[in-house]
């Protein structure tokens, strides 16, 4: 679409501020359509109107179009871990290493019956054995790195381990990851590594990238169709042991051209995208690294993360491969907001090529979109279009996406083509949503039982979420995303209370102050809060004597803002009465973060069962009493 430039200050009304965003955004984009089914029994039906087209039958094939079509130019890149510059791999390199890999697991006897295990984090050579195993039909389980490295996680490790019993193991570095690799339950296991040493036998990678191809590789790649098992994602196991989901050739293909039919600006020119979300989560490993290989664009691999260590590393990565689409987590977008606000000029080099500024995981801070928002307009004149989707593991991910400007944060989209959405509306228009598509997994590995609950009687992936319509006469508007089902809870009084819409509006209020937070409360008289700071929160110092901050003049501010947040609301379901700053922030460690990000509700409130007596106890010297 062309638009017309207005270069005035966005507009407080919602439906104006929409139309603000649409005359600004430069990137090409599709409106929404969405056709809408309402039964008698009160459910409601919503698909896209666009149709869908026939996906490629494996990730294979988008190897050999762009090596035919553009050979020499750069597919993947990384830091290399010693010396300068970038380790660049061209499509027609990549293509050549992915047949050579595909070629030793085959003569090591793997097929498509068994797994590859990879235990450590995104690297180039993780990419190359992860397509190499694609090729050939051989599925691989990539987990979450701390589950090697961090020693109170073993069991998390071995539990996946016993699952799958993976006949090939994969490290980056196996000095690194050498507790994890002479497990006794690994002992049997081939082990391949890049480099280092472990005090047990070490293939190197090198000679799986050596391997002569033969005409068994051709023969495996073309009993590779749609079916075929790519990987098995393992969820984060918040409430239970992870579930190990099977995904297909089929799921992430089918998932890929539904992106390029709902942002049609991907065909425009080969996307450039410098990214550090997980791979053993699905939107690192399947939404953003097959994006990039669909389209035959450029992948930057980002060994930073959204820390106070690793954004500076993010950063230096950022400004050498700026990129023309960029994906992250709300703390990630916040931290880069503040970079930005410091420099013009990084706004330039930055945003003057961004077509898509996508956030995932939880709700984007409204003023952190404003001063993305403020910044593509000095930067450039106008704004890449500003998105978010909702989807899981299960959905490979998307199910749900924004594709045109909306000028706000916190809306999930509309439904992708080919994706059924099932709403099932309770008495205050909050609906429990269900989907079905050619996205959707087939089913958890080795567990009938699981698989068998995860359907409903139509067929309906049962997500255990919640959304609601922006406006219940518009579907076209789009869903906004309402919390767990399972994280709501009753107050003492039998009042329900709807934790995922409540966190929403108190980070609303508490921007600059929270970086999250937990609604508490269940079988209690009143809504209580725990607080997890902002960075850059804390300006005193503060007593942390028992793993609450005592920060006086923070604590007013957190007071401040949950009084005006009250005056505006009925009900004790709605009303935050109390408090407690957190010292410690969400531990990796002590599983109170999934591996995609977001906070694992259950075990905060399990591991911290002492603070929770505390944010009940009104004689506290740290609590915040609203």
């Amino acid at each position: 679409m062309t638009m017309t430039m207005e270069r005035t200050a966005a507009p407080a009304d919602p439906a104006a501020r929409a139309e603000w965003a649409r005359q600004n955004t430069l990137t090409r984009y599709l409106p929404h359509k969405v056709e809408r089914e309402d039964r008698a029994d009160g459910t409601i039906l919503l698909r896209s109107a666009y149709a869908l087209p026939e996906p490629v039958r494996n990730t294979g094939a988008w190897l050999h179009r762009w090596a035919e079509e553009a050979p020499y130019r750069v597919a993947v890149s990384e830091r290399p871990v010693e010396g300068p510059g970038w380790r660049n791999v061209t499509y027609a390199e990549l293509l050549e290493q992915v047949r050579a890999v595909g070629a030793g697991l085959l003569a090591r006897g793997l097929g498509q019956d068994d797994t590859i295990a990879i235990l450590s984090g995104n690297g180039l050579d993780h990419l190359i054995l992860t397509l190499g195993a694609q090729y050939v039909g051989v599925p691989v389980v990539p987990l979450a790195e701390q589950y090697s490295l961090i020693t109170e996680a073993h069991g998390r490790l071995l539990y996946v381990i016993d699952k799958v019993k993976p006949k090939l193991v994969f490290v980056d570095d196996a000095s690194r990851y050498a507790a994890a690799l002479t497990l006794p339950e690994l002992g049997g296991v081939e082990a391949v590594a890049v480099r280092g040493t472990a005090p047990r036998p070490i293939t190197r990678f090198a000679e799986l990238l050596e391997t002569e191809v033969t005409a068994a590789v051709d023969e495996a790649h073309a009993q590779v169709g749609p079916e075929t098992l790519a990987k098995i994602l393992f969820t984060s196991g918040s409430s239970s042991d992870p579930k190990g989901v099977l995904t297909t050739h089929g799921m992430m293909c089918v998932n890929q051209m539904q992106f390029c039919t709902a942002l049609p600006f991907v065909e425009d020119e080969p996307p450039r995208v410098t990214d550090w979300l997980p791979w053993n989560h699905v939107f690192g490993g399947s939404a953003n690294f097959n994006l990039v290989l669909c389209r035959g664009g450029t992948l930057t691999i980002d060994n930073g993360k959204p820390t106070a260590k690793g954004f500076a590393t993010t950063l230096k990565n950022r400004i050498d491969r700026p990129g023309t689409m960029a994906f992250n987590v709300p703390v990630g977008w916040g931290m880069m907001a503040e970079a930005l606000k410091k420099d013009p000029k990084l706004q330039h080099h930055l945003l003057k090529d961004l077509k898509l500024v996508f956030y995932a995981g939880a709700s984007l801070p409204q003023d952190v979109w404003e001063a993305i928002e403020t910044y593509s307009i000095a930067a450039r004149g106008g704004l890449p279009l500003m998105i978010s989707s909702w989807g899981l593991t299960e959905t490979a991910p998307s199910c749900l996406i924004v594709h045109e400007p909306i000028g706000r944060s916190g809306v999930i989209g509309v439904p992708l083509p080919g994706v059924t959405v099932k709403l099932i509306p309770d008495d205050d228009m909050r609906c429990e949503i269900r989907v079905k598509g050619p996205n959707v997994m087939p089913g958890y590995y080795n567990d009938d039982e699981r698989t068998a609950k995860a359907f409903d009687d139509e067929g309906f992936f049962i997500t255990g979420d919640a959304v609601r319509f922006v406006d219940p006469e518009d579907a076209a508007r789009g869903l906004i995303f309402d919390g767990r089902v399972s994280e709501d809870f009753k107050l003492e009084t039998g009042t329900w209370v709807q934790a995922g819409m409540l966190r929403m509006s108190v980070l609303k209020e508490l921007a600059g102050l929270a970086q999250d937070v937990v609604i508490c409360g269940h079988d209690r008289g009143e809504v209580g809060l725990f607080v997890f700071p902002a960075a850059d929160a804390v300006t005193e110092p503060a007593d942390t004597t028992g793993g609450a901050i005592s920060d006086p003049h923070l604590m007013a501010r957190i007071e401040e803002a949950l009084r005006a947040m009250n005056a505006h609301v009925t009900g004790s379901a709605k009303r935050i009465t109390r408090a407690l700053i957190l010292a410690e922030p969400p531990s990796v460690e002590g599983h109170e973060v999934t591996d995609k990000g977001s906070l694992n509700v259950n075990k905060i409130l399990t591991r911290r069962a002492d603070l929770l007596e505390r944010l009940y106890d009104n004689e506290d010297p740290a609590l915040i009493r609203v």
